[in-house]
C-alpha cells in the first residue's frame, strides 16, 4: 500500500490545483488504488478530518489551520457511482515562522511511532525545492503527503490527505461534497 498509496499522495496535489486553484488527475490503473472497505462519503470524510486531527496534533506547534473541508473523488477508472475516495488538503501557519525550522524532521520521526510509514523525504521537484514527506498508513488506510514551504510568506506546512477507494453500502449514493 505504501507506493501505491504514497503515488497518489503525490499526484494528487498538482491535479487538485485546476479544480481549485489546485487539479486531480487519474490514477492510469484504478487497480492500484488500494481498498479502503465500506463507507458511505460522510463516514470518510469524517475519518478523513479525524487523521487530519491527528497529523495537527503531531506538529506539536502553535498556530492555525486552514478550516477546509474533505472533498470526494472518482477512483481511478471504478464505477463512479460505486467507488470514491476522499482527499482533505489543508495548511498550517505557526505563530512564527521560525518555528517550522526542524517541523519537518520532528514529524518524520513521529509518524512511525503512530502506524505511518514514511515512503519518500527530501526537496520536491519545484522551483523552491520546498522539503517534502510521504507517508502511509496501511490501518487507517490513508497517506499523506506534507510540504514545508519555507519561502512562502509566512511559511506554512501543507498537507494533502487521500484515502484508497472506497465502495458505497449497497443502496447508498456518494454524496459529492
Amino acid at each position: 500500500m505504501k507506493t501505491k498509496l504514497g503515488a497518489i499522495a503525490l499526484t494528487l496535489p498538482i491535479a487538485l490545483a485546476t479544480l481549485t486553484g489546485c487539479s486531480v488527475t487519474d490514477t492510469k490503473n484504478s487497480d492500484d488504488i488500494p481498498s479502503s472497505g465500506v463507507s458511505t462519503s460522510r463516514g470518510a470524510a469524517e475519518l478523513a478530518k479525524k487523521t487530519s486531527s491527528e497529523l495537527y496534533n503531531l506538529i506539536g506547534l502553535k498556530g492555525k489551520a486552514s478550516d477546509t473541508g474533505p472533498g470526494v473523488k472518482e477512483c481511478g477508472k471504478k464505477d463512479p457511482d460505486k467507488y470514491f475516495q476522499i482527499f482533505h488538503s489543508w495548511s498550517f501557519t505557526p505563530t512564527s515562522s521560525e518555528q517550522l525550522e526542524g517541523a519537518m524532521e520532528q514529524l518524520k520521526s513521529k509518524l512511525p511511532k503512530h502506524g505511518w510509514e514514511i515512503a519518500e523525504y527530501g526537496p520536491d521537484s519545484s522551483r523552491n525545492k520546498n522539503l517534502s514527506l510521504t507517508a502511509d498508513n496501511d490501518t487507517k488506510k490513508f497517506s499523506v503527503k506534507i510540504v514545508y514551504q519555507a519561502k512562502d510568506n509566512p511559511s506554512n506546512l501543507s498537507f494533502f490527505v487521500v484515502s484508497g477507494c472506497y465502495q458505497v453500502p449497497d443502496g447508498q449514493k456518494i454524496e459529492q461534497f
